[in-house]
């Protein structure tokens, strides 16, 4: 059931790199995020939240938090679509579990750290979003908005993220939330500006 929605511009190996390189940046930014004990936005966002709050792994909340939302991604946004947002959860599952093993930051202000984790997951968004692909969750619903509605991916997700900014502050003091706030803001603006049709996405 591909929709219009399905991405053909790109060889089966285009879209695989593509996959690993988005994840990788987002596994990044989700690796930096950890070490300041900051949050994000979205389901890793909220993934985030009940890892501290709960002791469960980021990988395992993250790939479960995002099952109901393939449904929409089938009905609404095609097969390929659905199987490479799959892929891409399920890389990013396996990525935040093996990088703590390969990569430790001793030292992450959290402005700084905030600030790059936004950086890396808004580029890492950007290119799975070019390989009709997202991180599940409410990108599935940012990226149908964007593609039926009109209404920027940016926005629908940065109105999810005040609700897990809410509920961060449950768990992590102010001032750890409004770091983690600033990052999520980097984030959407980049994806807010960079993923327009009117100017970057040709078919």
């Amino acid at each position: 059931m591909d929709t219009e929605f399905s991405d053909t511009r790109h060889s089966f190996f285009d879209d695989a790199q593509g996959l690993l390189v988005g994840t990788l940046l987002v596994a990044l930014s989700v690796q930096l995020l950890g070490s300041a004990m900051l949050t994000t936005g979205q389901i890793a966002g909220l993934s985030l939240v009940l890892s501290y709050a709960s002791g469960l792994r980021f990988g395992l909340l993250f790939f479960v938090l995002n099952l109901p939302f393939y449904w929409l991604a089938f009905r609404r946004m095609g097969t390929a679509f659905t199987l490479k947002t799959f892929a891409a959860v399920g890389l990013l599952s396996l990525f935040t579990e093996l990088l703590p093993n390969l990569l430790i930051f001793q030292t992450v202000h959290p402005l700084a750290g905030a600030i790059l984790a936004g950086v890396a997951a808004g580029a890492g968004l950007l290119v799975l979003f070019r390989h009709g692909a997202s991180l599940g969750g409410i990108g599935i619903v940012a990226f149908w908005m964007q593609e039926t509605r009109r209404i920027r991916a940016g926005w629908v997700q940065l109105g999810f993220d005040a609700f897990v900014f809410a509920l961060a502050l449950w768990v992590m003091d102010p001032v750890t939330v409004l770091y983690s706030l600033a990052g999520a803001m980097v984030t959407n603006i980049i994806i807010a500006t960079n993923h327009r049709r009117d100017r970057y996405i040709a078919r």
